[in-house]
């Protein structure tokens, strides 16, 4: 891998970043959950191209080494992005999940959506309102 290389992949993970930093401080719960549209933008918009940020790194022509900082900076704008899923849903979810795990779901499924729904739950299996805490009062 070329130092070109290495830098458009930093520059992209801190556009990534930066993108899941501002819809964190401008997000505002919906009044009445669900709000599946706007939890369907931060998919496609965010989760999709962070994991796959992720998958293109360790699958395309170029194999990218991830700092540790890197790869940090990348799985927690992913948890970012989940995060903000589930509270269009009234869930507080607080994810911690495995970038790599994500990666997985991501190219097994094909579908953000579906990836969403089998690492953080939600909605639950039938559709219906939230499972897991319920998002908090501000």
């Amino acid at each position: 891998m070329t130092g070109a290389d290495e830098t458009a992949s930093a520059a992209r993970i801190e556009r990534l970043a930066r993108r899941a930093t501002l819809a964190c401080e401008w997000f505002v719960p919906p009044a009445n959950p669900p709000d599946e549209a706007r939890a369907l933008d931060y998919l496609r918009e965010g989760l999709g191209p962070t994991v796959w940020c992720y998958v293109e790194g360790r699958t395309g022509g170029r194999r990218v080494a991830f700092s540790p900082a890197e790869f940090a900076r990348l799985e927690r704008t992913m948890n970012d992005w989940l995060d903000l899923y589930a509270a269009c849903y009234g869930v507080d979810l607080d994810a911690e999940f495995s970038l790599r795990t994500a990666a997985e779901l991501l190219v097994e499924t094909r579908d953000v959506r579906d990836t969403a729904a089998l690492l953080t739950h939600v909605p639950d299996r039938h559709g219906r309102g939230p499972r897991g805490r319920p998002h908090a009062a501000e």
